[in-house]
């Protein structure tokens, strides 16, 4: 695809562009696509795009050096874009446990699970991670996004739906589409409009929610979704991504936080997120989990988890079974920022949780404004279309448990000032 000419006949600038645009490209050759791409790449990447996978020289934690895509060189920054909620991943006890692991096992797995890569640590995580969610079995995948592809893709077959929220995840997208279900969307958090398009239709069915949504960090309206799920006769799955370890009297997610965890049927979450390691999971009976073993192709014909991160896991999840501190502590900063950024008229949208969307909402201004943030000390991620709707640009907020009010309130000072700058808030 050849970017458009305007009626002057002048190419228009990088901003009128996202990759969306570059999707399908003309004639025969899959490489077409690559000439018209770079084009506009070597445009947009010095104009605001430098500012994506921008290297972290150290751990994730509340401040961390980064190298600037554009200038090349090391900054050090307070940090609110890591998904490390809990401040779980640079623990000592839980860089000791994954030393302690590759003393012992050596670096990988060096296998299927189904074959050669299941080792005891595998076994006796997914027996804890299980006994926490109050389960009978759990079963582990290698990402949290093979986790919702190998799941849905396991149950769900050609001529049955799968009810999916607007926003959902494309993990879950993809694992319909793997499934070869009819898929269906319904309006963001809106469980009337499930209930006209459930109606609809017949045979099996499975609705999938997210417990807190990723771009906009708003809570699943669960038990009005729910309710409507089960007078359908369907399933539902409840993608606790950002939420497992969080939410709820002892951790387990939005579910328990509404008193809905035997109600729902599949719980799917990640280590990734609160747990600071990488992986997914689905927690069930054993009868499912046994049938998912057997027909679940993203985690049959991967190579299993590496034991060293099992090991740091398992010392993870024992800290945040122990330590409801580290929670109470999480929701203190969520509830001083949310109330700061009340006071300095920044936009966080409907956000009830950790994640908080800065919003922006000018997809040609959102580079420059993450620019002007980062060089006054924040690392923070700008986010556009396709992620997010068109003139839904944002900046996201991840907020941890480790972050001191000083932290916070520093944040605050230079998100506000810039957005005034830019006459984006009061």
């Amino acid at each position: 695809m050849e970017p458009a000419h305007n009626k002057a006949g002048a190419k228009p600038g990088f901003e009128e562009y996202d990759y969306s645009n570059f999707y399908y490209g003309a004639g025969d050759d899959p490489l077409n696509l690559l000439t018209p791409f770079a084009r506009w790449w070597r445009d947009a990447v010095p104009n605001g795009y430098y500012l994506y996978q921008e290297a972290l020289e150290d751990a994730p934690t509340t401040h961390v050096r980064v190298r600037n895509g554009k200038t090349k060189q090391v900054q050090d920054l307070l940090n609110l874009a890591s998904y490390n909620y809990l401040g779980i991943s640079y623990r000592p006890e839980v860089k000791q446990a994954a030393i302690e692991a590759v003393e012992k096992y050596g670096l990988g797995a060096s296998g299927s699970p189904i074959l050669s890569g299941t080792f005891g640590i595998h076994e006796r995580f997914a027996e804890e991670l299980a006994a926490f969610k109050g389960k009978e079995a759990t079963i582990i995948f290698p990402t949290g996004y093979s986790a919702n592809v190998g799941f849905i893709s396991a149950l769900m077959r050609s001529g049955d739906t799968v009810f999916l929220d607007q926003y959902s995840h494309a993990s879950i997208v993809d694992g319909a589409i793997l499934a070869k279900s009819k898929t269906v969307f319904f309006r963001h958090n809106n469980p009337l409009d499930l209930e006209r398009k459930m109606a609809r239709v017949k045979g099996k069915k499975l609705v999938v929610v997210e417990g807190v949504y990723s771009m906009d960090g708003d809570v699943c309206t669960l038990p009005e979704i729910l309710e409507v799920t089960k007078r359908h006769g369907a399933r539902m799955l409840i993608d606790e991504a950002h939420s497992t370890f969080l939410f709820g009297p002892n951790g387990r997610g939005v579910a328990e936080h509404y008193g809905l965890d035997k109600e729902v049927d599949f719980h799917l979450g990640t280590f990734s997120k609160s747990l600071g390691g990488q992986g997914g999971f689905v927690c069930g009976s054993q009868d499912l989990i046994d049938y998912v073993v057997a027909f679940s192709r993203s985690r049959f014909f991967s190579c299993n988890l590496s034991p060293v991160l099992v090991a740091g896991l398992r010392a993870g999840l024992q800290i945040a079974s122990e330590e409801p501190e580290l929670r109470a502590k999480l929701w203190s900063n969520v509830a001083f920022l949310r109330r700061r950024f009340e006071e300095e008229g920044v936009d966080i949208g409907k956000s009830n949780s950790q994640v908080m969307p800065v919003m922006v909402n000018n997809d040609a201004k959102v580079f420059a404004v993450a620019e002007k943030i980062q060089d006054r000390g924040l690392f923070l991620n700008p986010v556009t279309y396709p992620a997010v709707p068109k003139h839904k640009s944002r900046l996201r907020i991840s907020v941890s448990a480790a972050h001191s009010e000083e932290d916070l309130e520093k944040a605050v000072g230079i998100i506000a000032g810039v957005l005034r700058e830019e006459d984006i808030c009061r």
